[in-house]
């Protein structure tokens, strides 16, 4: 629909805009490793699953150190994971899934709680603690500002200074501990229950912990190492799609080695459980190229710059920071893309606010707590998407089911912005 308006309603050059958007998308690198990391994201978490590694880990965690004896305990685990791996939004959701999922069907957890507990602590701690791609690309719209001359000092103390006002991504942090901690569940979550997990996936075998640890590990380590890499020796500046993209292959590498080293598998049960697990996942590598394309849509509709200008007419110095933040959210949430939002909004936001002789950190912290609320919050972002898959829940199920959560942050971060912006002047 997007392309019929582009195109005056032209059925044939619509048509051919179709084919020439998926052509670009198919051909654009990025793209194609983060469709890659989807599908095999399913052969590790598979691989994982049949080794016996996760049996074997929750054997450990709540018979041999009793770190798990309840829900609440159950859900915290998936959460501090969540906090301390923060190196990767994608990365943080998954191992936070992988970890409490087996937890689920042990103390009635539901498919949604997980997958909200997931999602919750992915991009708004990865926002928040930025040694990774998120403080790569802030840095980088940050210093392009400075040599405007819209901002003045060094780009580094002006994004720490930035993210004091990332209120949302701090807001949701407290949300979801306390809906853990007090069990409290709002709206469809009351109503959400436990689905059993794809039996072609499970496995009841109960072997070393070793088995998932030293995989999740890995995976860690080759994150960094590979921001470390493709960024030339900076970690800030490495590419977030080429990087998990290559973890990816070196933790399935790793796998291999590893498990046929501890005769857990055979070569051939290693490819047979790759593959399912790999088919498993490829309607979410569809669904990711699917959201995408609505990214790309919507930026030749120039969606984004039409409302910023709409909404730039006649503003209150003491409304721009909530402001900023109603329009970074949606247009986070119609392209399921905070990065893209950072990219579009920063470079908006930043002249406006020193045009009117607003406080220009609050207002690149709005735009950072826009994009992530949106991002959070759409049924076409990839981390949402991803969620979903760590803990088998529906992805509109996990949708409908967080949104009260994240419009009670939200609606609290839009207060604390109108409220600072008072108190400053």
């Amino acid at each position: 629909m997007g392309l019929f308006v582009v195109h005056d309603f032209a059925v044939m050059e619509s048509s051919l805009a179709i084919l020439e958007l998926f052509k670009k998308l198919l051909t654009t690198p990025w793209i194609l490793q983060t469709l890659a990391f989807a599908i095999l994201v399913g052969s590790i978490m598979a691989l994982i699953e049949a080794s016996g590694g996760v049996g074997g880990f929750i054997e450990y965690v709540q018979n041999q150190k009793k770190l798990v004896h309840s829900k609440r305990s159950a859900l915290l685990l998936s959460y501090v994971l969540g906090v301390i791996i923060f190196v990767e939004s994608s990365i943080t959701a998954l191992i936070s899934g992988a970890v409490g999922k087996p937890f689920c069907e042990e103390y009635g957890i539901s498919n949604a709680k997980l997958a909200f507990v997931c999602d919750s602590t992915a991009a708004p701690i990865s926002s928040l603690i930025v040694f990774n791609g998120y403080g790569a690309l802030l840095l980088g719209l940050i210093s392009a500002q400075v040599s405007l001359g819209y901002i003045e000092g060094n780009s580094v103390d002006i994004l720490l200074d930035t993210l004091l006002y990332n209120f949302y991504a701090m807001i949701t942090l407290v949300v979801v501990f306390v809906s853990i901690w007090f069990d409290i569940d709002i709206g469809p979550m009351k109503n959400a229950k436990f689905h059993p997990f794809d039996e072609a996936l499970k496995c009841e075998l109960r072997a070393s912990k070793y088995l998932m640890i030293l995989p999740i590990v890995s995976m860690i380590l080759l994150v960094f190492t590979f921001l470390y890499i493709t960024g030339d020796g900076d970690i800030l500046k490495g590419s977030g799609s080429s990087s998990i993209f290559y973890t990816m292959l070196g933790t399935l590498g790793f796998m291999l080695i590893y498990y046929l080293w501890q005769g857990v598998m055979s070569m051939k049960k290693y490819l047979q459980v790759s593959y399912r697990g790999a088919k498993h996942l490829f309607g979410v590598s569809l669904i990711l190229l699917f959201a995408f394309g609505i990214g790309e849509v919507t930026g030749e509709l120039h969606t984004a710059q039409y409302l910023a200008t709409y909404a730039s007419a006649n503003i209150d110095i003491y409304f721009l920071a909530s402001l900023i933040f109603i329009l970074s959210a949606i247009m986070a949430f119609s392209t399921g893309t905070s990065w893209g939002t950072f990219s579009i909004m920063i470079p908006i936001a930043v002249p406006m606010a020193y045009t009117m002789g607003a406080d220009i950190p609050l207002v690149m912290g709005a735009v950072i707590s826009g994009a992530i609320f949106g991002d959070h919050s759409s049924p076409i972002s990839d981390t949402t998407i991803i969620s979903s898959l760590a803990a088998e829940c529906e992805v509109v199920q996990h949708v409908k089911t967080q949104l009260p959560y994240a419009l009670l942050s939200a609606f609290l971060s839009a207060l604390l912005f109108f409220v600072w912006s008072v108190v400053q002047d």
